[in-house]
């Protein structure tokens, strides 16, 4: 018995980061449940235990992988449950399990304090519940404004009955502000390529979501003052601009001729689907307004990077995060000029940031690596095919090139794992998986390898 209970005590969940990956996992355990049930499924039974379980980590997760049609395979229960997930996932579990306990007892303690803390990437703790509270009022005024403006093009534009109109904006503005890509037509968002008033306002909440809520939050109190934004702010908006930018002009110039895509189209619809397709979904927003299979695979590796890359940390975008990226493009950059320090806007970046910087990328490399070549020796799927599809379930994009539904059971497993990997963040959920931290007492004698 002395045994049992010391055991248990190993096994109760001491770090942050423990709590955020058992929380995830529970969000996805209750949405798998609740579609399996039979009235969350047209026509007769309930869905399958993967088919259920893949659309719950892809709905928390805000990926938009799906291995069934999402409008002909799901009822208004089913379709309704999706939403919920997203919502909760794009929240993040912590801050809406925080959210309640404010409601209910109006007071956080230490732990749900320290737990949140984690999740939304805050500072202090003193800021946990002003954040949390941050957090929620800015995804549902964000959520109303991109629900109100779609719901008048469903209604006006598309003679949609209003109840109807009114749903497909709010399900699209959630999905689309949480980057999750998941849309109530069987072919996502082809239908309206060419159309600015449902392309816009959905790219509108893609950004504002990848923007990541410390950087929306500090553009509500000084977005006229430049000069006092924080670091964090001005890396993002500048790689923001940058990648919006360069995934549009590329994906544009790529497939400007392809008769496949941008060919049909005239040239204010090609800069509208080469903004919406190159610039913006890669962001890990999984809509599609042009068929990504048809694609040329000079797209499909530039859609990789962008994927891999993503949006801004603490928001609702995955991948390595803009931040990472641009940490390690200026410690390149510093090296290369043989200066002793990395200075990023005329701040000196700290050494750990560095580090943290490193892990990431190299974690997210060998796990986007590995489950290629696990695709690749386990199908006959082609490599480009196989990478495109990994790095969309590890950067929680959504975007395929229509093999989702047709691999084997396994790897479709394969993707379910790197789904939730990959919003969690390979370095929250190595350190969930660490059962104690360790420090070392000592410093070992230093010496230096050959580099390069």
């Amino acid at each position: 018995m002395v045994v049992a209970r010391t055991g248990w005590r190993r096994l109760r969940l001491r770090h942050p980061a423990q709590v955020v990956v058992a929380g995830f996992a529970a969000a996805v355990a209750a949405g798998t449940a609740l579609l399996m049930l039979p009235v969350a499924r047209q026509g007769p039974g309930g869905a399958s235990v993967l088919e259920a379980l893949f659309t719950a980590t892809s709905a928390v997760c805000v990926t938009g992988l799906t291995v069934v049609d999402t409008p002909a395979y799901w009822t208004g229960f089913g379709q309704v449950v999706i939403l919920a997930l997203i919502q909760v996932g794009g929240f993040g579990i912590m801050t809406f399990a925080s959210l309640l306990v404010v409601l209910v007892s109006r007071r956080l303690g230490l732990r749900a304090k320290l737990t949140a803390a984690a999740e939304t990437k805050t500072l202090g703790l003193g800021e946990v519940r002003s954040v949390v509270a941050g957090v929620v009022r800015a995804s549902l005024v964000l959520e109303a404004i991109t629900a109100a403006a779609l719901a008048l093009r469903f209604g006006l534009g598309y003679d949609e009955p209003w109840p109807r109109a009114v749903w497909l904006g709010v399900f699209h503005a959630v999905s689309a502000f949480n980057n999750a890509g998941f849309a109530l037509y069987t072919d996502n968002l082809m239908g309206f390529v060419a159309d600015p008033w449902i392309c816009l306002p959905i790219a509108f909440a893609v950004v504002a979501g990848g923007l990541g809520f410390p950087v929306l939050f500090e553009l509500r109190r000084r977005l006229l003052r430049p000069r006092t934004w924080t670091l964090h702010t001005k890396i993002v908006l500048w790689a923001t601009g940058i990648f919006l930018t360069g995934g549009t002009v590329f994906i544009t110039a790529i497939e400007w001729s392809n008769p496949a895509t941008l060919g049909p189209l005239d040239v204010p619809g090609k800069l509208l689907a080469g903004f919406f397709q190159g610039g913006v979904m890669p962001r890990t927003a999984g809509f599609n307004s042009l068929d990504i299979g048809q694609m040329n695979p000079a797209s499909w590796l530039i859609t990789d990077v962008l994927m891999f890359v993503g949006g801004a940390s603490a928001g609702t975008a995955g991948g390595i995060k803009i931040t990472t990226f641009a940490v390690l493009f200026f410690v390149i950059y510093a090296e290369v000029r043989g200066e002793g320090a990395v200075n990023i806007f005329h701040r000196r970046l700290h050494g750990d940031v560095q580090r943290q910087a490193l892990t990431v990328v190299l974690l997210s490399v060998a796990a986007v690596v590995a489950s290629t070549i696990v695709f690749m020796v386990s199908t006959n799927i082609s490599l480009d095919r196989s990478l495109f599809e990994v790095t969309s379930a590890f950067a929680t994009v959504g975007l395929s090139t229509g093999i989702t539904a047709d691999i084997p059971a396994a790897q479709q497993v394969l993707l379910v794992v790197l789904m939730f990997i990959g919003r969690l963040g390979p370095i929250t959920v190595a350190s969930a998986l660490a059962l104690r931290p360790r420090v070392r007492m000592y410093d070992l004698p230093e010496e230096r390898p050959v580099i390069g």
